[in-house]
């Protein structure tokens, strides 16, 4: 928004020349405000929302598993630290458990105040939940992919972090997004492509919290790529 407002101010004074320069200043300084938003997420915010999603799909097929809640609380003591994990966790007993949770609302923090890269890994935290107690219901598939459309994380991210947990035939190309009849250069096209797009790197300095999160589905990728080739002979 701010590159076109500087275009047509430029092309106001100046025209289409001015036009020109008023968008890539505009855009340059767009930049920066969105780097700027991102680096002052609120981190508590954060928790507490992941712990609202945690919340929803734990309660999704009716029952609250024990397992469920354990991996909830050791990811936020290894990805948070004791100390932040417990505060969170009081929060939430105390202030946001007993309450009306909207899946748009929370999902819509994380639409508005994070980069894709991180709902990956959101998506990814609430599959490892499904899958604690060593089995995925169809009703918790529903729900989480129901948090991931809100997400706005696309049908081919949605389906290669489900392969990671639900296995078939087919998983590990389901995880570089491609068909099984897809050639040897497609197959190494796509590998290349995740690696970028799931490199932990790409989480920006102030959501390393979750860092652990992407070197585990960074791990997964490779390991499919690894099975595919051993399956093709490449």
């Amino acid at each position: 928004m701010i590159k076109w407002i500087a275009a047509f101010i430029g092309y106001t004074y100046y025209r289409f020349p001015g036009a020109i320069i008023g968008f890539f200043l505009g855009q340059i300084v767009e930049k920066r405000f969105t780097v700027s938003r991102i680096n002052n997420i609120n981190q508590d915010q954060i928790e507490l929302n992941l712990l609202t999603l945690a919340s929803i799909v734990i309660k999704a097929d009716g029952k609250v598993d024990k397992n469920e809640l354990i991996y909830v609380r050791n990811f936020f003591i290894t990805h948070f630290g004791k100390s932040r994990a417990d505060q969170a966790f009081k929060i939430f007993n105390t202030k946001i458990k007993n309450q009306s949770q909207s899946i748009y609302e929370v999902t819509n923090y994380f639409v508005e105040n994070t980069q894709y890269a991180l709902r990956l890994q959101v998506l990814h935290f609430l599959y490892g939940i499904a899958n604690s107690d060593g089995s995925i219901d169809k009703v918790e598939i529903d729900k989480i992919d129901e948090i991931a459309k809100n997400l706005k994380i696309n049908y081919a991210d949605i389906e290669s972090i489900k392969a990671m947990f639900i296995k078939s035939t087919d998983s590990s190309y389901k995880i570089l997004e491609v068909d099984k009849t897809a050639s040897i250069d497609e197959i190494k096209k796509a590998y290349r492509e995740m690696v970028k797009k799931y490199h932990p790197d790409r989480i920006r300095s102030k959501e390393k919290s979750l860092l652990k999160g992407a070197e585990e589905k960074f791990r997964q990728v490779q390991e499919a790529y690894e099975a595919i080739k051993k399956e093709r002979n490449f």
